[in-house]
């Protein structure tokens, strides 16, 4: 299962540097932290792994979708 997450991790951050479209990165930057969290949890690091989730999934996600929403196109293309 351990290598199952790490696998997963890897995938959601190759693909969140890929993707064009902000707000799918920002989506699947929260997926990737929310894998972490399960990761430290499933390696024994419970409190570090419910941190991660709340702070790196949770408000963090919602901090980048809240910024992406209040910025402005420089360009019209």
């Amino acid at each position: 299962m351990i290598f199952v997450l790490f696998v997963v991790a890897i995938v959601a951050a190759v693909v969140a540097l890929q993707v064009t479209d902000l707000l799918a990165a920002a989506a699947l930057l929260s997926v990737f932290s929310f894998v972490v969290a399960l990761l430290y949890g499933a390696l024994g690091a419970v409190d570090v792994g419910f941190n991660e989730a709340v702070l790196g999934a949770g408000v963090t996600g919602v901090l980048l979708v809240v910024a992406l929403f209040h910025t402005r196109r420089g360009s019209v293309d």
